[in-house]
């Protein structure tokens, strides 16, 4: 087993391969050099990254490269799984809610309340925001409304972590963990399942449960983290477009396993937004997953399934 650790996308990053040799290393620490470049093509908070770019040409069609379009279709194709509830289409609602600058930079304090870039959308203005965008899938173009701009933060980091083990995993067996979102390339070499542990967001140093991955990723979505003041309470980055303003949810975490990374991250973040009531109507838009939610009076909910991928003492 070989392994390295780094940083990228905004959080710490740890990727292990199943060999010891000299190959599987070489390979290995291309890692941090496709995070690099993919965080150049992805990231809102760069002001030359590829998505900044587009976000500056507004009604004009531009090209992109073939990073930036796999990551758009796979937003796309999240949002049409969850009803919209997860879509690129919603920086300027992000923005507005005070998350404008990244958190890695350090400035971040639970007392601060940023200044909001610019009005905020009104409740229904993100719906057929997606619909109105243009893709021109010949020339790999894209045209945006004057009134979209795109944020990526809710599927670059798990289609990353997804691509980097189907690279890997092409070596040899590969786990990669960003930031929390983990994505397995099948078993390990001896056929045994990863060990992937499950904190309790309330008492970090405590496991809810351990995860036995052979197959896809797990990922979480939370508002205990990346939250900020704002007037009475807080806000946090985790937007509701049918408002247009951060989920007011009952959920604190909610944790979801699935066949990619790219899955399980749209699924914990729907089902945050939605709540408790009906989370595992929306859980069930995708058949291949399970999930774990801890609300916010210290409740855990499992998944019927939920323990099919556990550790059993």
């Amino acid at each position: 087993m070989q392994q390295i650790e780094f940083r990228a996308m905004g959080c710490a990053m740890h990727a292990a391969i199943d060999s010891d040799e000299p190959e599987a290393l070489v390979w290995l620490e291309e890692a941090p050099r496709w995070m690099a470049d993919w965080e150049q093509h992805l990231s809102r908070f760069r002001p030359q990254s590829e998505l900044s770019v587009l976000n500056s040409n507004p009604g004009r069609w531009t090209p992109v490269s073939t990073v930036l379009w796999a990551v758009l279709q796979a937003a796309i194709e999240a949002a049409r799984t969850t009803g919209g509830l997860v879509t690129p289409a919603i920086l300027n609602a992000v923005e507005a809610s005070g998350y404008t600058r990244d958190f890695a930079a350090g400035a971040w304090a639970e007392e601060s309340q940023p200044t909001n870039a610019r009005p905020a959308p009104r409740a229904g203005d993100l719906s057929d925001a997606l619909e109105r965008i243009g893709f021109d899938e010949r020339r790999r173009m894209v045209r945006l409304p004057a009134d979209v701009r795109l944020d990526l933060g809710g599927i670059a980091k798990g289609w990353a972590a997804d691509e980097i083990a189907r690279r890997l995993g092409a070596v040899a067996p590969t786990l990669i963990d960003a930031g929390g979102d983990i994505a397995v390339s099948g078993p390990m070499a001896d056929g045994s399942p990863w060990p992937v542990a499950i904190p309790n967001p309330l008492r970090p140093d405590e496991q809810l449960d351990l995860l036995m991955l052979t197959t896809g990723g797990v990922a979480t979505s939370g508002r205990d983290y990346r939250r900020w003041r704002q007037g009475e309470g807080y806000a946090h980055h985790i937007i509701d477009p049918r408002t247009g303003v951060s989920a007011q949810t009952d959920i604190l975490t909610a944790t979801v396993v699935g066949p990619s990374v790219a899955v399980a991250e749209a699924g914990a973040k729907a089902v945050l937004i939605t709540g408790s009531t009906t989370w595992h109507d929306t859980l069930n838009r995708w058949p291949d997953t399970t999930g774990l939610i801890v609300l916010e009076d210290a409740t855990v909910l499992r998944a019927p399934t939920w323990t099919e991928h556990c550790w059993q003492s």
